[in-house]
């Protein structure tokens, strides 16, 4: 069972601006929704002692401040319920799993931007954001590492949070890019 469905919610950035309907619609989307797939597949599997249960999550479970509140705190619940489930149904043989992608140009993200960007657009931005050079992130190799975690080459995965980001949450570059603009040749010149 693959559990895809999720909404971003109103692009808030200040916990001082999120209202009880903002956050409710976004959970109950992300999280409920979630735990109820995963409710009515462990009905299906728990008998037959076998099966896959995979959420998407999203690279902010790894790298926080980017990404407005209810969103975040949605997919980090989703990441705990992974990791929870997966401990009581280790116990039937299932496997539970999340995959966390990194930035995609998909109508979701774009209508995050108040549709604002067009798709080459976006995908420029995420390309220029991303920390692995030369590759982009698409639909196509999220739905390859959800086939992965379903298939026999992974038997013995289950709790794992596969973060699909090119390396962006093992990589904080703002002291790097401080000290760039304190160093550079140009910025001798602006003191």
């Amino acid at each position: 069972m693959f559990s895809n469905a999720g909404i971003t919610g109103k692009p808030i950035f200040s916990i001082l601006d999120v209202d009880y309907d903002t956050i409710k619609n976004v959970l109950d989307v992300n999280v409920v929704g979630a735990f109820f797939c995963a409710k009515h597949a462990a009905r299906v599997m728990i008998p037959i002692k076998k099966g896959v249960i995979v959420f998407t999550a999203s690279m902010v479970t790894a790298s926080y401040g980017n990404s407005p509140h209810p969103y975040v705190a949605s997919k980090n619940a989703l990441l705990g319920l992974t990791k929870n489930v997966g401990v009581e149904l280790a116990n039937y043989g299932i496997r539970v799993n999340c995959v966390s992608p990194y930035a995609i140009a998909t109508p979701m993200s774009l209508n995050a931007f108040g549709n604002m960007l067009d798709r080459q657009t976006a995908e420029k931005i995420f390309a220029e954001g991303g920390t692995l050079k030369g590759a982009l992130l698409d639909e196509e190799e999220v739905a390859k590492a959800v086939l992965y975690l379903t298939s026999d080459d992974s038997k013995y995965v289950s709790g794992l949070n596969l973060i699909l980001d090119g390396g962006y949450t093992t990589t904080n570059m703002a002291l790097t890019e401080a000290f760039k603009k304190v160093f550079s040749p140009t910025s001798h010149q602006l003191m």
